[in-house]
């Protein structure tokens, strides 16, 4: 009651500072929110970005060594280059099998900040209802 009547005697040029300092503190805040928000969605993506990376490593890796390996055997029962053909062709299948998880989670990350976005909605609602 006593802050009603506070507010009830204050200047219309003190309840126009009152509401800018008030909205540029939501501002500021609405900013750290939509940071907050960037930054939980970039290190979700750069571990994704991590796996991606790793699995495809690590399909390279096996590209080779499965190559040499298996090349050298099916050489003794085929042309060396029909076995350097099938050997590629299943060492490039696993890499995608390995790579594939990590590409269907960068798909699914939405990088706009929807909880900042809908707060700002809201906070420009309030604002008009509080200049009207």
């Amino acid at each position: 009651m006593q802050q009603q009547l506070q507010r009830n005697d204050q200047s219309l040029g003190d309840l126009f500072s009152e509401l800018a300092n008030e909205t540029s503190t939501l501002v500021r805040q609405e900013i750290t929110l939509a940071q907050a928000e960037m930054t939980k969605k970039a290190v979700k993506a750069g571990k994704d970005i991590g796996f991606l990376t790793a699995g495809g490593a690590v399909g390279y890796a096996a590209l080779l060594a499965f190559m040499a390996g298996v090349i050298a055997i099916l050489a003794y029962i085929m042309p060396v280059w029909l076995a350097a053909f099938i050997v590629a062709a299943i060492a490039g299948g696993v890499a995608y099998f390995m790579a594939m998880p990590a590409l269907t989670e960068l798909r699914k990350i939405d990088p706009a900040p929807r909880e900042t976005v809908a707060t700002l909605k809201e906070d420009a609602k309030w604002l008009k209802k509080q200049v009207s």
